[in-house]
């Protein structure tokens, strides 16, 4: 990943603080944000004391002016954007504890707007400064396309960031794409399931070594990534 780019929102924890820290050990300039100022330079700190190129910027998803600002900024390192993960997303309640049947109308709406607004925001802030061979990918989940009790409007939401995955890949020529890990323990999605940082070399995979083709427009799961790699 030698002099690329690549964007990480929701890189102040979980999956997104691992996918920044793999990409700058892989020699990328990896570009953070979160809504977390304080934690958000702990884990850029952390990636520039051991010697990983990274840019660390406050951005709220929800709010496309700093979205549009974030892509900006990571642009004016390299002249083009190599890469996007548009990971920043929410979960308003215990995983699996939320049914939709009792959602509140203030959780519904923030998940839509976090969850799947957000990374329309991302993706289209992209656009105008990504590389001709670069590559979006949107970490998802089962709950996006299984009715799984409660999971409520976070599995709503999720499976609405997999339509928006599937629309820009239709409408632009750089490949996007969603990638389904499994179960991952995280603060979002509750004890258990696969580490964050062995997660964060499948999103590496799908940026650099997946077949371009086979990402673009499509969802690779955990058995897709083991395949290719094994």
């Amino acid at each position: 990943m030698e002099d690329t780019t690549v964007v990480v929102t929701g890189a102040s924890r979980g999956i997104g603080e691992q996918v920044a820290r793999a990409v700058a050990a892989a020699g990328g300039h990896v570009v953070v944000c979160a809504r977390d100022r304080a934690a958000l330079e702990a884990v850029a700190d952390d990636i520039a004391d051991d010697g990983g190129a990274v840019t660390a910027m406050r951005a709220d998803v929800r709010d496309e002016f700093d979205v549009e600002r974030l892509l900006e900024t990571a642009a004016r390192i390299h002249g083009d954007v190599d890469g996007v993960v548009a990971n920043a997303g929410v979960y308003h309640g215990e995983a699996g504890e939320t049914p939709l049947s009792e959602e509140s109308y203030a959780a519904f709406d923030d998940h839509l707007r976090t969850n799947a607004r957000g990374v329309f925001a991302t993706v289209r802030e992209a656009v105008p400064h990504l590389a001709p061979d670069a590559r979006v990918v949107v970490p998802t989940g089962a709950v996006a396309r299984e009715g799984m009790p409660g999971y409520g409007s976070y599995a709503v939401s999720k499976a609405a960031a997999e339509a928006v995955a599937r629309g820009f890949a239709a409408d632009v020529e750089v490949s996007v794409g969603a990638v389904d890990p499994g179960k991952v323990g995280t603060d979002l999605s509750g004890d258990g399931g696969r580490d964050p940082a062995d997660v964060a070399e499948m999103v590496v995979w799908a940026l650099t070594d997946a077949l371009a083709d086979e990402l673009d427009g499509a969802i690779l799961d955990w058995g897709d990534y083991r395949r290719a790699t094994r």
